[in-house]
């Protein structure tokens, strides 16, 4: 059975699609319009109860949450295409805490970023300059954090591209693009460099064919 992802056009189901083609899994789109209320309908509601994408459907198998999706797949099809778990235990550890660092510590200002700046409008709220300077801020410090990392190996866990790499993908994209804040990865050398390597690979030049709301 092809793969269905819902929500083919918005950052979290992007980090979903990326993965799949890094493993050579074939897939199917659903489009979701979350500006239309389309992720709170009866029927959407039946697969995702929170009314979020991505969601996936793999024959009678349905996942939810972005980075629990591209866990699954990692590890069902670990043979198969690029190997994004590592090859050792150790290896697999490091990947893992930087997984949990992208969602607990990067992701969380940077979204914030992306909301006040980006989406604000039209969603019908005022734009917050304040959080916008904190969350700069907040997330400066963890860029800081990430170039002494990768001043020692070129991908996060070590010198192999992995999930840990594959999850900034999406939002840092924004960050780098359409909000203007592409100053924040070039004035960091190693930052800059692991950026460019990850943004450049064919699987997101792909990935990025399908568009955006924005």
């Amino acid at each position: 059975m092809v793969v269905k992802v819902y929500g083919p056009f918005y950052a979290s189901p992007k980090r979903v699609l990326v993965c799949l083609v890094e493993k050579e899994i074939e897939f199917e789109t659903s489009p979701i319009d979350l500006f239309k209320g389309e992720h709170k309908s009866p029927e959407f509601l039946k697969l995702q109860p929170f009314g979020q994408v991505p969601v996936i459907q793999d024959g009678d198998y349905t996942l939810y949450e972005s980075r629990a999706i591209i866990r699954y797949y990692a590890e069902k099809y670990k043979s198969q295409g690029t190997d994004l778990l590592g090859k050792t235990i150790e290896e697999r550890g490091l990947v893992e805490q930087w997984l949990e660092v992208e969602a607990s510590n990067y992701h969380p200002p940077l979204d914030n970023l992306v909301m006040h700046i980006l989406f604000a409008s039209a969603l019908g709220f005022p734009s917050d300059p304040k959080i916008i300077q904190e969350s700069e801020e907040k997330l400066g410090k963890v860029l800081d954090i990430y170039e002494e990392r990768l001043s020692k190996s070129k991908y996060l866990a070590g010198d192999f591209f992995s999930l840990a790499d594959l999850s900034h993908l999406p939002f840092t994209h924004y960050l780098a693009n359409s909000m203007g804040k592409e100053y924040m990865i070039r004035d960091r050398k190693h930052v800059s460099a692991w950026w460019d390597d990850i943004s450049s690979r064919p699987s997101w030049k792909k990935v990025l064919q399908f568009g955006a709301p924005f």
